[in-house]
């Protein structure tokens, strides 16, 4: 009748093992491709909030300061303006009396 089996378990088991290997191969490609695509979307995310860093300037005072420097320039300037009064009043004093 038949002289043996048209496909032997060796030729099977080969045949399996080819596939399994393109499979990985195709699968491999395809993680390369996507870490490809996931390294450029990264960059492109990386770029963009650079340049919004580079747009905000960096906070080199505090508030505190930044409101006793507004006291001390304030008490400055009302000093001087009691000191004109004064002097103004004492000018106007001196051209009333003579």
């Amino acid at each position: 009748m038949s002289k043996g089996p048209l496909v032997t378990r060796t030729e099977l088991r080969k045949r399996k093992e080819e596939e399994e290997k393109a499979a990985q191969k195709l699968f491999e490609q395809e993680q390369k491709e996507a870490d490809k695509e996931y390294r450029k979307k990264e960059k492109e995310i990386s770029n963009f909030y650079r340049k919004e860093h580079k747009k905000q300037k960096e906070i080199t005072q505090s508030r505190s300061n930044e409101q006793t420097k507004i006291r001390e320039r304030s008490s400055t300037l009302t000093k001087a303006i009691i000191v004109v009064a004064i002097l103004l009043a004492i000018v106007i004093f001196i051209v009333l009396n003579l």
